[in-house]
């Protein structure tokens, strides 16, 4: 089932295979003065009911970017897909992401922090791979400044690219071939 929403979140194909509960989910914020996370409907997707989301921990550096930079990300299922993945972008890794030229300088001086919080509250969203979501109001059991972004980007292995416009990505990314995930693409630059 393709899992494509409107707004600006788009999330990829609901690849994985029966996946486990962790036992930590996360929720990335540039305000490090959170108590409590209450249910809300976001802006973004006004019909939704209301919940509080989290990420679990090999999708979290979806979220490794100031809250607004629009951003496309895409990266291998699979190692039957790690060939035709890498010949589509060009490169030698498993995971890209991207944002644009004018991001970069809000990327390298944004503080970010990651909120933990024990899973049992959650239930798996199926709309997006590693989301999930409760309609609890929940306290984070820890959080911690996340550092550097780019070097969270270069210490994961994750191919971090500047571009000029997001939109040739995008439409590279949105493909049955890969999993992928486009965020915030309300504030890219207009597709020419």
């Amino acid at each position: 089932m393709h899992s494509a929403r409107c707004g600006p979140y788009t999330a990829g194909r609901m690849s994985e295979r029966v996946q486990l509960r962790p036992s930590t989910l996360f929720h990335f914020s540039e305000d490090p003065t959170i108590q409590q996370f209450v249910p809300h409907v976001p802006p973004t997707n006004p019909t939704h009911s209301p919940a509080v989301w989290a990420i679990d921990e090999q999708h979290a550096p979806l979220y490794w970017f100031p809250r607004d930079c629009p951003r496309v990300t895409a990266w291998t299922r699979t190692d039957a897909e790690r060939g035709v993945f890498r010949a589509a972008f060009c490169s030698v890794a498993d995971r890209i992401h991207a944002i644009e030229l004018d991001w970069l300088a809000t990327l390298r001086t944004t503080t970010l922090y990651r909120y933990a919080f024990d899973s049992s509250a959650f239930e798996r969203w199926i709309d997006a791979n590693g989301q999930w979501i409760t309609t609890s109001t929940v306290e984070p059991t820890a959080m911690q400044a996340v550092g550097d972004l780019l070097d969270a980007h270069v210490m994961a292995g994750i191919e971090l690219r500047v571009v000029p416009s997001l939109w040739p990505l995008h439409d590279l990314a949105v493909s049955d071939s890969w999993d992928f995930s486009i965020v915030r693409m309300g504030n890219a630059r207009t597709r020419t």
